[in-house]
């Protein structure tokens, strides 16, 4: 139920065609909310369908022309329902988990290596947040809505760093586990 309401907040934020909202995703709310193309533009149609949101008129309508949308007040309304209210935190899925306990039973191989690629992975997601942290977040950028999305920025920050220190540390584990093996 998050994917339209992603849009919802993207369209209020800045009123937008399917291919800028794609674009979108792909440099900032899909860092947390990731969508395809396809799952963006189908949603856009149900969203319109459902009066949440509505094309803007074009002064040439031409086939084939990209349509921007802006958020009506339904969809705004829909918005702050879902916004006020309460949700109960997900229970946390993560296969490089599972794997490391399905390690313990089947053995290590191939472990190790994944963990190094894994903390790699997790060391440049770390770098380029905290690239838009310096780039987008300068001091004195304190108004409430860029104190609110600096909070989702800090989160993901956060939750890199804590994957880049469990990672180092599962390897110096790894290290010492007797018959240990890189893959």
């Amino acid at each position: 139920m998050s994917l339209p309401h992603a849009i919802l907040t993207a369209l209020l934020e800045k009123p937008s065609s399917g291919l800028e909202l794609t674009r979108r995703f792909d440099r900032s709310i899909g860092y947390f909310w990731s969508a395809t193309h396809q799952q963006i533009y189908r949603e856009l149609g149900r969203l319109e369908a459902e009066g949440h949101i509505r094309a803007l008129p074009t002064e040439q309508p031409a086939r084939g022309q990209k349509k921007s949308y802006e958020v009506l007040p339904a969809g705004r309304a829909e918005l702050q329902r879902w916004t006020a209210a309460a949700q109960d935190p997900r229970p946390h899925r993560d296969t490089l988990l599972l794997r490391m306990r399905a390690a313990a039973v089947v053995g290590t191989e191939g472990i190790e290596a994944d963990l190094r690629r894994h903390l790699t992975l997790h060391q440049r997601q770390l770098a380029e947040y905290e690239e838009i942290e310096k780039r987008d977040f300068p001091p004195g950028r304190d108004s409430a809505q860029d104190r609110l999305r600096h909070l989702v920025l800090r989160a993901g920050i956060d939750l890199e760093t804590f994957w880049t220190q469990w990672l180092a540390h599962a390897l110096e584990e790894f290290a010492e586990l007797p018959g240990a093996e890189d893959g």
